[in-house]
């Protein structure tokens, strides 16, 4: 059973506050370099079988619905990009997507290779293994995560994000 709340450096468990959740946001040690906090959205836990396929994503082969379709313009980047609203479970947040960038992941940008995810030309899928989480940020094809760097351990999780 996960804690979901450590302290910072000694990394110790301080407060049981159950797992983590599809749709919570989470700051975790980065995977790449664990001296470094990253923060995502939890897309999948242990167990799950996660798809992203043309910018759709489904979990357990269920499709988690988007709707309001509406561009806006990234202020970072000054690309409009597709903003939606997307139903994960009991969560309904907003993502983005950008036209400009296909839904799978070419095989050099991935920097973690895991035996348990698939990449197709339209996507991948990846079943979530025990212990572990799959994160992904919402601005979606303009984001680092899970599918590059594979899965989260649940002693890299630091805790829920409440405020950015």
């Amino acid at each position: 059973m996960s804690t979901y709340l450590r302290l910072p450096v000694t990394n110790t468990k301080i407060l049981s506050l159950g797992e983590p959740k599809r749709g919570d946001v989470v700051v975790f040690k980065y995977p790449m370099d664990e001296s470094v906090d990253y923060i995502k959205r939890v897309i999948g836990v242990p167990g799950d079988t996660v798809e992203y396929r043309n910018k759709v994503l489904y979990i357990n082969g269920v499709e988690q619905k988007q709707s309001g379709h509406t561009d806006f313009v990234d202020n970072h980047s000054l690309v409009t990009l597709d903003q939606r609203d997307e139903a994960l479970g009991d969560v309904t947040h907003m993502i983005a997507t950008d036209a400009r960038r296909p839904s799978w992941v070419p095989a050099q940008a991935i920097l973690k290779p895991t035996p348990e995810c698939l990449y197709t030309d339209t996507g991948f899928i990846c079943k979530v293994p025990e212990g572990r989480y799959f994160m992904m940020g919402d601005n979606r094809d303009n984001s680092e995560d899970s599918r590059y760097w594979g899965f989260v351990d649940e002693d890299n999780l630091v805790g829920r994000a409440t405020l950015i």
